[in-house]
């Protein structure tokens, strides 16, 4: 099967809403899989070649500088770029089985879809900035990184016999949201499910404060004191939508223009002074990574974990 992907990676633009926050403490236990050495029939490195998937990367938007490599390496330098090389062995296996499949879901499903370094995207890492990431780690990490790459070779999520569309984010507030609220996506498989792991990591919750001026400003509503009514949330807690100072605001809306980690806030108001608790990190559609650490560490598997969060999917081999 011969298929051509188009990558174009803009170097540098951050998309941390996509991405687990950087936790790289070295494992103090290896979960290594016996690797075979024998080497394979003539007939099946032929049938693995022909089965080879390319991808056109670039670093600058008008692809001057395109060239191509393969899938797999491709998916390597995502997960480095999308979760911390410290996790599990499983969770590290679902996010490239995720990574993987979300390539492949974009290119399928979009006529000519360019993918690119955006928050609608992936962050991809050259092995120069996994070295700078990882510095001294660098030999450690990478092999981590590759060996889950490989152990999912070619393994894709698929829903009724099609590529699914395996959205991902880094912590939930104890369940993910629904893909028709976040991205209109009307996906059987990207529902609400519990993902209680996530209450265990420190990146749970988080708090700003910000001046009442600057609460305003950033949504755009007159400032003559702040008044909160009519707060809808879902039943994962996640805010719907909210009235402030008379103007109604989706739980997404106030999530980007305040630019918080999560949809599940609660706003208070205390003197000149703005309170926002959230919980959770990222849009919360599709796989948690941090819940697919606490899955891991509690004994599932990969394919446990994917479906799990991708409900009644199926992984299949390209």
């Amino acid at each position: 099967m011969n298929r051509l992907l188009v990558l174009v990676v803009i170097l540098l633009v951050p998309i941390a809403i996509f991405t687990a926050p950087d936790d790289e403490a070295v494992l103090k236990t290896e979960d290594h899989e016996d690797i075979s050495l024998e080497m394979p029939l003539a007939s099946e490195k032929e049938e693995e070649e022909e089965e080879t998937i390319q991808v056109m990367l670039s670093t600058n938007q008008d692809k001057s500088d395109a060239f191509s490599m393969d899938l797999e390496d491709y998916v390597v330098g995502v997960v480095a770029g999308e979760m911390p090389a410290s996790f599990n062995m499983e969770a590290l296996k679902a996010q490239a089985v995720a990574s993987r499949t979300f390539a492949l879901y974009k290119m399928d499903s979009i006529q000519d879809y360019v993918l690119s370094v955006t928050i609608s995207d992936q962050v991809y890492l050259t092995q120069e900035e996994m070295k700078e990431k990882w510095g001294s780690d660098f030999d450690y990490y990478y092999q981590r990184v590759k060996d889950a790459v490989e152990r999912t070779k070619g393994e894709v999520l698929t829903y009724q016999g099609d590529l699914a569309s395996t959205y991902y984010f880094a912590i939930s507030n104890g369940y993910t949201d629904d893909g028709l609220t976040i991205f209109n996506e009307d996906k059987d498989y990207l529902v609400s499910v519990d993902s209680s792991w996530d209450k265990s990591y420190q990146s749970y919750s988080s708090t700003y404060t910000l001046s009442q001026e600057s609460f305003c400003s950033k949504l755009g509503i007159t400032c003559n004191g702040i008044v909160i009514t009519d707060e809808v949330r879902a039943d994962n807690h996640y805010v719907r939508s909210i009235t402030i100072n008379g103007q109604i605001f989706t739980g997404i809306q106030v999530f980007q223009k305040l630019n918080l980690k999560s949809t599940d806030f609660t706003i208070t108001v205390n003197g000149g002074n703005v309170e926002i608790l959230t919980y959770g990190f990222g849009h919360g559609v599709g796989m948690s990574q941090y819940g697919a650490q606490g899955m891991a560490s509690d004994g599932y598997t990969y394919k446990d974990i994917l479906q799990h969060y991708y409900q009644d999917t199926e992984i299949t081999k390209l």
